[in-house]
């Protein structure tokens, strides 16, 4: 993709990113999405098919980079000035939601965070596979794998969502010691 098309490509993801702070998704329409983005119909469809393409798109672009900033340690947006990244995959996560690019603490409490947050857990789904549930699990290897996914991935969901309740007072290594001195006992 040249440099033209990542600035269109960026110009629509801002322009619906700032219309779902607003709006419910369900409500948006793609002329709200063009206007906003300054671009032209054909520029729009020639980009993304659907308003729910776009939708796909912006969740994997948003949740897809944090995750994968997660599992690689190495990537770590300036966050540790000495380079000693957290042992912990969920405290690094919490960093890279507490930095909050893309607003997207915006998106997960937005009028339309139910499609967010649902993309949010799925990316999480993944990540809590490779990090806890494929290594040696000592406990409760009689519940089924998706099950446990599940259940970490919910549960680390709603405690994002309490977090931003909450205001953030909590500090991602809080967070991650109550998050793992709940899920650990499961493991």
């Amino acid at each position: 993709m040249d440099r033209r098309q990542q600035k269109t490509r960026a110009a629509i993801f801002k322009a619906f990113g700032v219309l779902l702070e607003h709006k419910n998704y369900n409500n948006i329409t793609v002329q709200e999405i063009i206007d906003g983005a300054n671009i032209g119909r054909s520029t729009f469809y020639a980009h993304f098919e659907t308003k729910d393409d776009l939708l796909k798109e912006l969740c994997k672009e948003l949740f897809g980079h944090i995750i994968n900033s997660a599992i690689d340690c190495t990537h770590t947006h300036g966050l540790y000035s000495d380079n000693n990244a957290p042992k912990s995959v969920f405290c690094h996560l919490l960093q890279h939601l507490e930095e909050n690019d893309n607003n997207i603490l915006g998106l997960l409490s937005c009028e339309s965070s139910d499609i967010f947050l649902r993309y949010f857990k799925d990316s999480l789904n993944e990540l809590i596979k490779i990090q806890f549930v494929n290594q040696d699990r000592h406990r409760n290897t009689m519940l089924p794998e998706d099950f446990l996914v599940n259940h970490i991935s919910g549960s680390f969901v709603e405690m994002v969502l309490w977090w931003i309740k909450e205001h953030m007072k909590h500090s991602p290594t809080e967070l991650d010691q109550y998050f793992r001195a709940v899920i650990e006992p499961i493991l």
